[in-house]
């Protein structure tokens, strides 16, 4: 019972970050201003480098789930742990790129602390 909420919020990370690539892959254009940086311009070359992200998402999700099913607990948090890399790595490129801030912040660098306290949580680290 101890770890009940922690997975449920690992599974709900792992489902969202699925939806998110989903569509990324469905319509790359529409959901890219969503991501905190200046949209960039509507052409084939370009949806197909923002699929790219979907392609990532959809993955890391179905193996933070895969791990959900297959391994215990502390594998999970790891797992979390390694991936909060990847909202860090985009809250960076936001801030570095003279994107949105608030975007940076609270779309990414939220969903990053609340990977690290899951991902912690489950690793019985706090």
């Amino acid at each position: 019972m101890h770890n009940a909420i922690p997975l449920i919020l690992a599974a709900l990370i792992g489902t969202g970050i699925i939806v998110i690539g989903c569509l990324y892959l469905l319509s790359p254009q529409r959901i890219s201003g969503s991501f905190g940086l200046k949209p960039p311009a509507p052409d084939a070359d370009t949806r197909a480098w923002l699929r790219l992200k979907g392609v990532r998402d959809v993955a890391s999700g179905l193996a933070v789930l895969t791990m959900l099913l297959t391994r215990d607990a502390r594998t999970v948090g790891t797992v979390l742990l390694v991936f909060a890399i990847i909202p860090l790595g985009d809250m960076s490129n936001i801030l570095v790129s003279g994107g949105r801030k608030g975007t940076a912040f609270s779309v990414h660098g939220v969903t990053c602390a609340v990977m690290l306290v899951v991902g912690l949580s489950l690793i019985h680290a706090i």
